[in-house]
């Protein structure tokens, strides 16, 4: 990885009670990459983002971002040191408007600078600011997904965390989504992708992890898991490499 390290886990466990989610799950994310993590339900990939984000404390192990051990921070610390994080099923708040969705994503964000954050998001969804004033929870599941991005975009992230953005889209939204995952890393956002359609996900990701219950099993440049006869089997559906 000739990129500079910008997020890297070291030996990371995470259990609920009794039972082990994640076991030992060591990854490292370059500035500038999109990195994917693959892995059927139930693996650790959304543990994973929340033991990035402070949502979930590890039991073992170390979570460093640019440099600093966050592994024990609060979730609004890891926020503000730069770190996005869109959960799988977007959590929006559905009895704000999208405007407050927005002003709440900004929270740790500087007073002048949320107007400015405001204008970048609904730039980059167009949609968001028709429907500014509209409840959130009465947007499209296409909308709240947008909603969702944007509300993390609000502090400029450095590092994006994003868990399942297409799940349950129609496939024009989905590409949709997936330009702007694009545009967003051209832009210079790092991005730590877990994705159902690991097909798009390998074909975006410059790298990629699998993991399979709690452990990383499989690592590598997302162009040579994309043609691992073992990848496409389990995850693209394909028994052997299409022909060049």
């Amino acid at each position: 990885m000739a990129a500079e390290l910008l997020l890297a886990l070291d030996g990371v466990s995470v259990a609920y009670g009794k039972r082990r989610a994640l076991d030992g799950v060591s990854l490292a994310v370059g500035a500038g990459e999109i990195v994917t993590l693959l892995g059927a339900n139930g693996s650790g990939k959304s543990t994973t983002l929340r033991a990035i984000s402070g949502l979930v404390r590890p039991t073992a192990g170390r979570v460093v971002f640019d440099g600093r051990d966050i592994t024990r921070a609060a979730p609004d610390a890891i926020v503000a040191a730069g770190v996005g994080h869109v959960p799988e099923g977007r959590e929006i708040f559905p009895e704000f408007t999208v405007r407050e969705n927005l002003l709440v994503g900004g929270h740790t964000a500087p007073r002048a600078a949320i107007a400015e954050a405001v204008e970048r998001a609904f730039a980059l969804f167009p949609v968001l600011r028709e429907r500014a004033r509209q409840l959130a929870g009465t947007l499209s599941g296409g909308e709240q997904q947008m909603l969702a991005i944007a509300r993390a975009l609000m502090i400029r992230p450095r590092l994006l965390l994003l868990d399942e953005p297409s799940l349950g889209l129609a496939p024009r939204v989905a590409r949709e989504i997936f330009h702007v995952i694009a545009r967003l890393n051209a832009e210079g956002v790092t991005i730590l992708l877990v994705e159902q359609n690991a097909r798009r996900a390998l074909a975006l990701a410059s790298r990629a992890y699998v993991l399979e219950t709690g452990r990383v099993v499989v690592s590598g440049p997302a162009r040579a898991l994309a043609a691992d006869p073992r990848i496409r089997a389990a995850y693209l559906g394909l028994a052997e490499p299409a022909a060049s």
